[in-house]
């Protein structure tokens, strides 16, 4: 088993997130937020600026008139759009390495967590919820305890995955024994190092359900969901795979039925490809 003291200290050595970014996860929590809140965050950051007005001016819009403010950009992308961007542009620098201990080769983390992000707020509008937008935040930051782990999994796979087969232990499960804690309670830890909500660090700590509480929490249940249904369709997926504890009651309790889940997974993927699109512009 490592030292847990000796994962802790990774954490402080993490690049911080821009200050920019925790405002933009406020906005983002709140449903009641608006352009002019996400535009009064972003004018003062030159970088994520002009990645927007340049997204706006690509061939990919082709606009009759130039884009020349984040206001502008904002009332053509939209609110939910503009929050999308800044996030998966932001945390791409994070998830976009290999992290080979999980099997995953550069950018697979990333487009995996893009992929689920997009499944979970969908399911999220199909129950109408207020908090999509938060839902979409937590799916795609909730394995960001991966991006530390990642050494200390590829040092203890062979241990981790005689567990899995032999002891049927989830993935998760095996790593607190193997490594003294999980991706997901280190995901936690990180969420709190950078000021993360109390709700946000919530869900991403118990995105596996690691406290059956969750089952509860509607929020965590989505994301719980979402992920489920990006490891099915084979989406980034490690050496972890479906190495996880399927918890039916969660289907039921969100009256999620199999035939919203198919739609849920195709829409994301045409969605997924927009995203894609509109991000390789900048």
């Amino acid at each position: 088993m490592k030292s847990i003291h000796e994962i802790i200290i990774e954490v402080d050595k993490l690049v911080p997130i821009p200050q920019v970014m925790n405002q933009i996860l406020a906005i983002a929590e709140d449903p009641d937020s608006t352009m002019s809140d996400i535009a009064e965050v972003i004018i003062y950051d030159p970088i994520i600026t002009s990645s927007l007005i340049k997204a706006c001016n690509s061939a990919y819009y082709a606009l009759p008139r130039k884009v020349n403010s984040v206001k502008e950009a904002i009332m053509l992308l939209g609110l939910n759009q503009v929050i999308d961007f800044v996030l998966i542009k932001t945390f791409s620098a994070y998830m976009g390495k290999e992290h080979l201990g999980y099997g995953l080769n550069e950018g697979e983390l990333w487009r995996y967590s893009v992929s689920t992000a997009l499944m979970a707020r969908d399911l999220a509008e199909r129950k109408h919820a207020s908090n999509k937008q938060f839902i979409f935040t937590a799916s795609l930051l909730k394995d960001i305890g991966k991006i530390i782990l990642d050494r200390f999994v590829s040092g203890a796979i062979e241990e981790i995955d005689d567990l899995i087969l032999s002891n049927n232990y989830s993935f998760r499960e095996a790593e607190e024994e193997v490594i003294g804690l999980d991706h997901a309670e280190l995901g936690g830890i990180i969420a709190e190092h950078w000021n993360f909500s109390p709700e946000m660090t919530y869900v991403i700590r118990n995105h596996h359900m690691t406290d059956l509480s969750a089952l509860e929490d509607y929020a965590t249940s989505v994301v719980y969901l979402a992920e489920i249904a990006a490891m099915m369709t084979g989406i980034g997926s490690g050496t972890d795979g479906l190495a996880y504890r399927f918890y039916e009651s969660v289907l039921e309790g969100l009256e999620i039925t199999e035939d919203d889940l198919q739609e849920t997974i195709a829409l994301a993927s045409e969605h997924y490809y927009d995203v894609m699109q509109l991000l390789s512009i900048t």
